[in-house]
């Protein structure tokens, strides 16, 4: 009988546990996916096309000086064309011929200049700059930002830049 008076709580005691393991739970409704904002809007092309003139910087410091080196420039333009897809024509690093780009706007609120594709790629350009006239870029590459360095276009002929001389009438 002592058996019995151990045997019975300890088998009281598993039902009630199996009975609380089975009852069901109220369901709670998940929360709703968060919504991401959508990508900043890109830079239209038609705005980047033209004859710039090109400089950079590697310090923050530098920034002032570089663009009035950039606008001297002009006499020797950079020219961003229109891409035969819609995008613009700029070198990409360390190539001799230009490569359609693409301008695109990231979930972040931040703008990039780069090959088809996702935004935020190494091959990619932040744009962290641009008024109609002057466009400041720094790669996201690490490696090439440290050849490269933060670039500065200065549209020519814009307030500020100057255009190239015409050639002298014969």
């Amino acid at each position: 009988m002592s058996r019995l008076f151990v045997f019975l709580p300890l088998a009281l005691i598993a039902l009630a546990a199996a009975s609380c393991a089975t009852t069901p739970q109220p369901t709670v409704a998940a929360p709703p996916p968060a919504i991401s904002a959508p990508p900043a809007p890109g830079i239209a092309p038609e705005a980047l096309v033209g004859r710039w003139g090109l400089a950079a910087y590697h310090r923050d410091a530098d920034r002032a000086r570089t663009i009035a080196a950039a606008r001297g420039q002009c006499g020797h333009p950079y020219v961003i064309g229109r891409g035969p897809t819609g995008g613009v024509m700029m070198h990409i690093a360390d190539a001799p011929q230009p490569t359609e780009l693409r301008t695109k706007g990231g979930p972040d609120g931040r703008r990039y200049i780069g090959p088809e594709g996702p935004v935020g790629e190494p091959g990619d350009r932040e744009i962290l700059s641009f008024d109609g006239g002057v466009l400041t870029v720094r790669w996201l590459d690490p490696e090439i930002a440290g050849r490269y360095g933060t670039m500065v276009y200065v549209r020519c002929g814009a307030p500020g830049g100057t255009r190239r001389a015409p050639p002298p009438r014969a």
